[in-house]
């Protein structure tokens, strides 16, 4: 179990590196909204950020037995396990203002993924850039605690 605990800490640092480079770009772009090929970049690391967030999640799920089965619900799913604390298994990963703009993240992801136009609505991609920048400064501070969680496990079960 050790062995994977490391490898879960392993990954998750990789995905937060990825993510840190993911807003970095998005950063560049987030107040150019008023250009058409602009938006269209915005929206799409908006889709990017949570995918590696998604990502994330998935690994530390596989770990604690937390599979979601549902095909047509698992991205809601996951996200919601993700921000529960289970006693005795694991605490969340995510805190509740964190999860409130991850679904807001995931519900345009859900969009994107599956809209087949070349223009987002302007008043809604601000809606959703608000919350992608609301969740930047929380994510290193609720991961950074599973994180410490994770070395404490890791320790005990040696």
């Amino acid at each position: 179990m050790n062995e994977q605990i490391r490898l879960l800490q392993t990954e998750i640092r990789a995905d937060l590196e990825a993510i840190a480079q993911a807003y970095d770009a998005l950063n560049q772009l987030a107040d150019r909204l008023d250009e058409p090929e602009v938006t269209i970049a915005v929206a799409y690391y908006m889709h990017v950020i949570y995918g590696l967030f998604e990502n994330l999640f998935r690994r530390a799920a596989v770990l604690f037995g937390n599979h979601v089965v549902d095909r047509d619900q698992w991205h809601t799913q996951l996200l919601r396990r993700v921000a529960l604390d289970v006693p005795g298994v694991r605490p969340p990963l995510v805190s509740p203002e964190l999860y409130e703009s991850l679904d807001e993240l995931r519900r345009f992801r859900h969009l994107f993924r599956t809209a087949y136009v070349l223009s987002f609505d302007p008043d809604r991609l601000t809606i959703v850039l608000k919350h992608a920048r609301r969740i930047e400064p929380l994510y290193a501070r609720d991961i950074g605690r599973f994180l410490e969680f994770l070395d404490v496990l890791a320790e005990t079960s040696v």
